[in-house]
């Protein structure tokens, strides 16, 4: 017989992945279909920011600013090794928010979430502090500092997906859902593999439209559905320049036009800047950074740092598509961060629809999402609440541990550098021995990529990260493709048809899991 899956979820993105993640550890057997590779949309084209969202106290957003920074400290926890504290600098700018109200706004952001684990705001006289250095002499004296966390948002996307898949999910990417039809209240869902273009059609008796700037697309494909909410798509590009400055910090600009503006310490050698705001009218999949918006980051750095910042210094810019709820807002900035749900029932088989939400608040929208469908699903609800205490893969440590993760990973494997040894340790936590295995030399790793990628990995993303191209490997995955030349990245795509063996069964995991 056919088998039924309790929930499908078209949508590889970090909502799609952590409520899979969330329903398969309540026991309920899912199904994920993601047309591309996983976060391979809006997911890893984020500020890679787990925070509050400051700015969004100025419009009343207090509910949304509350839970994204208490889940600011639970998704820490539960992934020490791709989410770290850092500290941000927002200098007083005469003639913008006057500074009594930058101190109000700290103050709720300091207080309003519980936060326990992170340094509190503080004032910072920036004619002394180090953080005062890169900015322009004399023009700004004073200025906050305040906490918020980095995150890898595509690791932390396909950590989702890993975990999920150790609790039973079936998890297909390159992967389109191409019809949706009910009946006798089960979803049937028509599936086309992207690359053989195969279909075949799987039965759910729930089915989530997690799809991000595709929601509408997605609907489109089924019969008897009647969606009412609408999409806004908000176009956010970012630019990655050489390293800026020296000292750990990042900044928070603001901007005449209203808008934000933050300077990211990102990857060691570079700094990230980002983000813009406009609507956005066209396929998803085609957006790029204009020229316009590059000039328009390069020209709100140039106004705080005293180095100029040009289009001729951007080493890599990317773009995203943020699929906001359409609330009316007038400016795109203005739209609403926060979630909203939408379930249709067409002959009683439950369709629900997702728009809006951001990375940090993913884990609260999962299990909400949930929550909304659970008269529907076997999952038990003594399990609810469960992914705010049990870590990602890898993330099996305490948050002051990755350093000394580091230190032993160069210890067991004293032929690897600092820096490898780092790299490991911050992308794949504990797990970084599965990586490098019994290894004794550098050459044991197999083949060298470049910029310390060595086949040893390639091989453990194909099999157990759903790796299947070098973009894969070096822009999600990993972030390799900032050190690696066109030729090297080339390499891999060669490198992969070539080793057909690299895409073997998941190894087995603790548990019998694959």
């Amino acid at each position: 017989m056919e088998q039924v899956f309790d929930l499908a979820i078209i949508g590889g993105g970090v909502n799609g992945c952590g409520i899979a993640r969330d329903a398969a550890g309540r026991g309920n057997s899912v199904f994920l279909c993601e047309m591309n590779d996983l976060a391979s949309g809006t997911s890893s084209w984020s500020t890679k920011l787990v925070h509050g969202g400051l700015r969004y106290l100025e419009y009343y957003e207090f509910r949304l600013v509350r839970e994204a920074l208490i889940e600011r400290e639970i998704l820490w926890q539960i992934a020490p090794h791709i989410i770290r504290p850092l500290r941000f600098v927002l200098p007083h700018h005469a003639g913008l928010r006057p500074a009594w109200l930058l101190r109000l706004g700290l103050f709720l952001y300091d207080h309003i979430g519980g936060r326990k684990l992170l340094p509190p705001a503080r004032s910072v006289d920036l004619t002394k502090d180090e953080v005062g250095k890169p900015l322009i002499p004399g023009r700004y004296t004073k200025g906050f500092e305040y906490s918020d966390c980095f995150v890898d948002d595509a690791r932390l996307v396909v950590l989702n997906a890993r975990d999920a898949a150790n609790r039973g999910a079936d998890i297909r990417t390159r992967t389109r859902a191409v019809q949706l039809n009910q009946a006798d209240g089960i979803w049937h869902v028509t599936v086309e593999d992207t690359s053989s273009g195969e279909r075949s059609t799987i039965a759910a008796r729930a089915l989530i439209n997690a799809a991000g700037p595709w929601v509408e697309q997605v609907l489109a494909s089924g019969a008897g559905i009647h969606a009412r909410a609408k999409v806004r798509l908000v176009q956010g590009s970012h630019i990655v320049v050489r390293k800026l400055y020296d000292h750990d910090r990042a900044y928070m600009f603001q901007n005449s036009d209203g808008r934000i503006v933050f300077v990211i310490p990102y990857q060691g050698d570079f700094t990230l800047i980002g983000t813009t705001d406009r609507d956005y009218d066209g396929d998803p999949a085609q957006v790029k950074a204009t020229p316009d918006e590059i000039s328009y980051l390069c020209d709100s750095v140039r106004e705080y740092l005293a180095r100029p910042v040009t289009p001729a210094d951007v080493v890599w810019s990317y773009a995203g598509v943020r699929p906001l709820y359409d609330d009316g807002a007038s400016e795109a900035k203005a739209a609403t961060r926060d979630y909203v749900f939408e379930l249709d029932t067409p002959g009683d088989a439950p369709l629900l629809s997702i728009y809006g939400g951001k990375i940090t608040t993913y884990r609260r929208l999962a299990e909400e999402a949930l929550e909304k469908l659970a008269p529907w699903l076997n999952g038990s609800a003594a399990r609810r609440g469960w992914t705010a205490k049990s870590p990602l893969p890898g993330g099996d440590l305490d948050v002051s541990a990755i350093g000394a993760l580091s230190a032993e990973l160069a210890r067991s494997y004293p032929f690897l550098s600092p820096s490898h040894a780092s790299r490991l340790a911050h992308a794949y936590g504990t797990r970084a021995i599965k990586v490098l295995g019994n290894a004794r030399t550098m050459g044991d790793l197999g083949h060298s990529f470049g910029a310390t990628l060595t086949e040893s990995e390639v091989r453990y993303l194909i099999a157990n990260e759903w790796a299947c191209s070098a973009d894969d490997i070096v822009w999600r995955r990993s972030k390799l493709g900032l050190r690696l030349s066109a030729a090297e990245i080339s390499a891999i795509d060669d490198w992969i048809p070539a080793n057909r063996g690299a895409r073997e069964r998941p190894l087995k995991e603790a548990g019998g899991r694959p």
